[in-house]
Parts: C-alpha cells; sequence; structure tokens
C-alpha cells in the first residue's frame, strides 16, 4: 500500500464500449474505463514523488502532465475501474520509493591479482618475441 493517499476529486472515471468479446452486451455496456489523474496539478503527492512518477509513467503521460490509464480486461465496469485504480496506486508505490544511491565500489583483491596475472602472461610473451642476443 501507498504511503500517500490521493482523494477522489483528483481522479477522474471516463467509461466508453470496449472491444473485444461480450455476448449480447457488447454494443450496449460501457464497461471499459479510462483513468485521467493530473500530476502536475495534484495537492496530494510531494514534488519529489510527482517526478518520479511523471517519469515511470511517461508512456502514457499527456503534454498537460495528466496520467491515462485505460483498462477494459474485465467485463464489468466495476473490475475495471478497480484495476485501474490498481495500477495507479502501484505507479504511486513505486515513484514514491526514493532510489538508493550509487556507492562506488573498488575492483576485489581477486579481480586485482588476475589483472597483474594477465599483465605478466602478455610481457612475457612480448619479452619471447625479442631477438635474441649474443651474451659473449
Amino acid at each position: 500500500m501507498t504511503p500517500y493517499a490521493v482523494p477522489a476529486d483528483e481522479l477522474q472515471f471516463q467509461f466508453f464500449r470496449s472491444s473485444g468479446p461480450g455476448g449480447q452486451n457488447v454494443n450496449k455496456v460501457a464497461t471499459a474505463v479510462r483513468l485521467r489523474f493530473d500530476v502536475r496539478n495534484s495537492t496530494s503527492l510531494p514534488p519529489d514523488v510527482k517526478e518520479r512518477l511523471l517519469r515511470l509513467a511517461a508512456s502514457r503521460l499527456t503534454d498537460d502532465g495528466v496520467i491515462l490509464i485505460e483498462a477494459r480486461r474485465f467485463r464489468t465496469q466495476e473490475r475495471n475501474r478497480e484495476d485501474a485504480l490498481a495500477r495507479l496506486t502501484a505507479w504511486i508505490a513505486k515513484a514514491a520509493a526514493a532510489p538508493r544511491p550509487r556507492r562506488p565500489t573498488g575492483p576485489s583483491p581477486a579481480s586485482r591479482q588476475r589483472r597483474l596475472l594477465a599483465k605478466q602472461r602478455h610481457s612475457a610473451a612480448k619479452r619471447r618475441r625479442r631477438p635474441v642476443r649474443d651474451t659473449e
């Protein structure tokens, strides 16, 4: 669950007819849901969470900073509405988790040893290619 609760007045639901199978109701019942959430003008999210959410949902974003989520997986309007809310909640939860800072790491002692051995092997191979000198 997310630590941030989005009030219902910041969410807009639009219902429309879903494509695909539906039997006799397919041309009569608007079961698909389009959820609109205006991230930029939301008062329920802190600015850092908004920025991360805008980056996460970039493919579902309009030019005005509104996230559009379409849910048409289920045959009932209520289940599609819950599905859209669950997806928005998951995105907000993912954006609420601050990324861990990267700590630079150094090479391990074993990798240092392998590097030095490889240099020694390469150096020995090059040494063997040199012309032999007379020591007399």
